[in-house]
């Protein structure tokens, strides 16, 4: 699609992606990339746990494919296509996986799950490795900043897939050394393969969801990058011209967001890293409520009645829902019944008809707020809590640790990862972390596999 003054974005965005191997960036946005990283390999890890992996795992290990690149939580070796897809369903496999808000994404189950496919298959370094990442993040968030985040669900299109789909692809892209004409079929092919509708809220158990959010799109790029790398050719332009990508998902896209700022901005970091292992509308009520039992004291037995505020669509998302990790009410009562919030509570599924547990949840009422809908920064929560004594407690979370503006340190990104990974991989849970540190000087991302095998 041509810009006001009738020029193609494209120039521009296949140059940048063509640069992208030699390109400096700054040692702020690498060490952001790094906490993303062992975020999404962590979630990967955890994700072997749960059922959206395991079937992952099982329908992967069904297809055979030429040893190119590993599952993660398994010790199959497969085709970077197929560990692209199985690998991305264990990212997304619950809820514990980053979020870009602004431009309405998961990146790193996508991003992250493609360019470690990539990365394996032809033999790459970590300094190589963090360079797709980075580059993947701002080319699929901006996909989804061009068309409109809301624009794009308003018209019943899948933000996640769709702005997934072209994150892979330029990440996966990168390895494949593709000259400038080339990058132009890849994202030819990337966006003929984009899709998604938004029906997943349906999905009562996570499966389809970790494969429309991860696995699919991480497979698709992988499928673009290796078809253009085998010599596929295509359309010249996609983002131009008649019924081109853009006109096709978005009624009034903005072409110009597709290279606003490239260089500058990084979306690696506008991306969060959730602090707790829930649905991302819970996470600002959850920072509240743990703020009120710091600051006051509070234990289960404390509690009369919970009034938890939330943005309208958020609140519709996680309210008393069949998951235990996107259910605020049930969130609530195990955070107040344990002291704190595990990965293990929060995935819980049989707690959930514990009369403890339902005692205390029954007690939590979930509104949606058009106040909190329209306020700035979005995300924001109002908890309010009467005790059993008379007090009434409020706080308001405006952000939240986690937030691209309040960041977890690399501390706190260790402290989650090593929650998810000693459980399933004991002492090589710190052999991963020690490595994703100095990912710059790992000569081959394959010296990965034994810390990430079953």
């Amino acid at each position: 699609m041509t810009t006001a003054n009738n020029t193609s974005i494209t120039p521009d965005l296949i140059r940048y992606m063509a640069n992208a191997r030699t390109s400096v960036i700054p040692s702020a946005v690498l060490a952001k990339a790094k906490h993303h990283i062992l975020d999404t390999l962590a979630a990967m890890v955890s994700g072997t746990t749960l059922k959206p992996g395991v079937f992952a795992i099982r329908y992967i290990e069904q297809q055979g494919g030429k040893p190119e690149a590993h599952v993660v939580g398994s010790r199959i070796v497969t085709s970077a296509i197929n560990a692209a897809l199985a690998n991305g369903m264990l990212a997304h496999s619950d809820e514990t996986d980053d979020s870009n808000g602004s431009a309405g994404i998961h990146p790193g189950c996508a991003v992250i799950s493609a360019a470690l496919a990539m990365a394996e298959r032809e033999n790459a370094s970590g300094e190589d490795f963090l360079r797709a990442v980075i580059l993947g993040y701002d080319i699929g968030c901006r996909i989804t900043r061009a068309l409109g985040r809301e624009a794009m669900r308003a018209r019943n299109h899948l933000p996640f897939s769709i702005g997934g789909t072209l994150g892979a692809t330029a990440a996966a892209g990168y390895f494949a050394r593709l000259g400038e004409e080339q990058i132009r079929y890849l994202l030819s092919y990337g966006a003929q393969q984009a899709s998604g509708v938004m029906t997943y809220p349906r999905d009562t158990e996570h499966i389809e969801k970790a494969f429309i959010f991860g696995g699919m799109p991480a497979r698709n790029g992988v499928t673009a990058a290796t078809m253009v790398q085998s010599g596929f050719t295509g359309v010249y332009d996609v983002f131009d011209g008649v019924g081109n990508f853009l006109v096709a998902y978005a009624d009034s896209p903005k072409a110009q967001e597709l290279t606003a700022e490239l260089g500058s901005r990084y979306e690696v970091m506008l991306t969060n890293i959730k602090k707790y292992c829930v649905g991302f509308p819970i996470q600002s009520a959850l920072q509240a409520l743990t703020d009120l039992v710091a600051e006051h004291a509070l234990r289960a037995g404390d509690v009369e009645q919970i009034t938890a505020r939330l943005p309208e669509s958020g609140a519709r998302t996680v309210n008393d829902r069949e998951m235990p990790d996107i259910n605020l009410q049930y969130i609530f009562a195990v955070t107040l019944l344990d002291g704190k919030l595990t990965f293990e509570a929060a995935h819980a599924v049989e707690r959930m008809k514990d009369p403890t547990v339902l005692q205390l949840k029954n007690r939590v009422t979930l509104i949606g707020d058009p106040e909190l809908t329209r306020a700035r920064p979005e995300g924001q929560s109002i908890v309010q809590v009467t005790t059993r004594d008379g007090r009434r407690l409020e706080k308001r979370a405006t952000t939240f640790k986690g937030r691209s503006e309040n960041p977890l340190t690399t501390d706190e990104v260790k402290e989650k990862a090593r929650e998810l990974l000693e459980p399933v991989l004991g002492p090589r849970a710190r052999q991963l972390m020690d490595t994703i540190d100095k990912l710059e000087r790992v000569e081959s991302m394959r010296e990965l596999r034994p810390l990430l095998n079953a």
